[in-house]
């Protein structure tokens, strides 16, 4: 392992390396920004240019997209409320709150250390124990998948507050409700279409997530009347972008439980970094003490932390199975995984001997991208934050932007379109009844993996439903999820006894 660290640290040290690290990183950064553009779409511009380059390079070139996309993308989640990566959307649950109480410098800067830390261990781990954790992650069959993202499910607990546990059950349903609109992958059926051509691929994440949080915001806007002072507008603050003692303290055991936690999920295939950030959100408010549990969704430092300290380990993870197994843990690795063939390359258990090069070089400079994004991206926080001192009507009219032309670059459909307004005016009304839109989103980006996951696990146990049950694996998440969802039916309980 010495040799390979060595080997990976005269490759990705050379000058040329150096600068393909920050110059992905950057690209990445930048694109990761644009609410509409995320990881996938930044590493397949840069295929391209890496065809003419050599391989390490080109790696390390596609990998500095990656987490730099990953990076940036909580930049406008924070400050618009418009995830447009699923990675970064339980982000925007208390990092947009924090911005609109005046502390956008703080929230970026936690979500930028929030980030480093949990790459850096990404980085770690993976260099310490890829091998081994392949193995693990080999021993997950369809049933334990199941399982998992039925414990993923549970987190509605954490994005319900006091009395508001039934609404985000129902928003739950919703969400897996919207994710079975269009062709039935397996029998080729039509569902929920109506005769509309344009449903038969389903509907987009980016248009549920842009319509339901960052046009809903700004629809928000537009019937909240002005705050005024005297003839002037009172804008947003920026706020300080440093940490306190006692903040630091807060947050430091969670960014390294969620670095742990992300990393691990990070390594299952298909997982990633979505699942990896809304459980660590979750398993933070159910741990915090019951006064800090009523700050998540509100403005708590700990819900910025998790989501963001989580998502970038399980992206540094999420290599542990392309790089050891040669199967993508990613839509994003999917694309390195294709990018790898077409230099020569095979990934899987023997690339660590047929090109440590490339293996060493790769995993180094995970944690000098870490280094560089977080240099780069400090000093911008007082620019990046001034977004906010922009007038209302400006601000609104750049959410709105953003919004739609995200979702109109990816489909370039009008429909599309037509469609993200009739859902951003139905968000508009849920969000005035008090519903939750998280838990939506959640089932909406669960739905689609538990239904695939189930019928594969129907298939191979020939329909018979103690696959769920015969595996001690898939056993202890079932019951770890039941407990999960029965914790607040049993407060509710404990109150209501305590009050008679």
């Amino acid at each position: 392992m010495l040799d390979g660290i060595l080997l990976g640290l005269s490759t990705a040290l050379q000058w040329q390396n150096l600068l393909y690290v920050i110059a992905g990183c950057f690209v990445g950064t930048f694109i990761g920004m644009l609410p509409g553009l995320g990881p996938i779409t930044a590493i397949a511009l840069m295929i391209p240019i890496t065809y003419s380059i050599d391989p390490s390079s080109g790696m390390i070139l596609m990998a500095g997209v990656y987490y730099g996309a990953i990076f940036g993308g909580s930049t406008s989640s924070i400050l618009i409320n418009a995830p447009g990566v699923a990675g970064t959307v339980a982000s925007s649950f208390d990092g947009y709150p924090l911005a609109k109480q005046g502390m956008a410098g703080k929230a970026l800067a936690i979500a930028a250390w929030a980030s480093f830390t949990g790459g850096t261990i990404g980085a770690l781990l993976l260099m310490l124990a890829a091998p081994t954790l392949a193995k693990v992650s080999l021993s997950f069959q369809s049933a334990d998948y199941v399982a998992l993202m039925c414990l993923g499910l549970t987190a509605i607990a954490a994005f319900s507050n006091k009395g508001t546990f039934l609404k985000a059950m129902m928003m739950t349903v919703f969400g897996l409700t919207l994710s079975t609109v269009g062709i039935d992958p397996s029998s080729g059926t039509e569902r929920f279409t109506f005769g509309n051509t344009d449903l038969l691929d389903g509907i987009s994440f980016l248009l549920i997530a842009m319509s339901t949080f960052a046009l809903a915001e700004a629809l928000s806007n537009v019937l909240k009347p002005e705050v005024k002072q005297g003839n002037s507008e009172q804008p947003m603050q920026i706020g300080s972008i440093r940490l306190s003692k006692t903040e630091v303290k807060e947050i430091s055991p969670t960014i390294g439980r969620s670095s742990l936690l992300g990393f691990i999920i990070g390594v299952l295939p298909g997982a990633g970094a979505t699942i990896a950030s809304f459980m660590a959100y979750a398993a933070e408010r159910n741990l915090a003490p019951k006064a800090l549990q009523e700050k998540f969704g509100k403005g708590s430092l700990r819900g910025l932390a998790a989501p963001e300290s989580a998502n970038n380990a399980a992206c540094t993870g999420s290599f542990v199975p392309l790089l050891t197994l040669g199967i993508p843990g990613s839509g994003t690795t999917a694309i390195m995984l294709g990018a790898l063939i077409a230099y020569g390359i095979q990934p899987g258990p023997m690339l660590m001997q047929d090109n440590p090069d490339v293996f060493w070089a790769v995993i180094i400079s995970m944690y000098l991208g870490n280094i560089v994004l977080l240099i780069l991206n400090l000093p911008l926080i007082p620019y990046l934050a001034r977004v906010l001192i922009m007038p209302k009507a400006i601000l609104t009219m750049m959410i709105l932007f953003f919004s739609l032309i995200g979702v109109y670059l990816v489909s370039f459909n009008t429909f599309d379109l037509f469609m993200m307004i009739g859902f951003a005016l139905v968000a508009l009304v849920l969000r005035l009844l008090a519903f939750p839109m998280a838990p939506l989103l959640l089932g909406f980006i669960l739905g689609d993996m538990i239904e695939s996951n189930f019928r594969r696990a129907m298939m191979t146990s020939d329909g018979s439903l103690s696959i769920f049950w015969d595996k001690p694996l898939t056993l202890g998440i079932m019951l770890l999820a039941i407990v999960v969802l029965a914790m607040p039916l049993l407060s509710f309980l404990r109150l209501r006894k305590a009050a008679v």
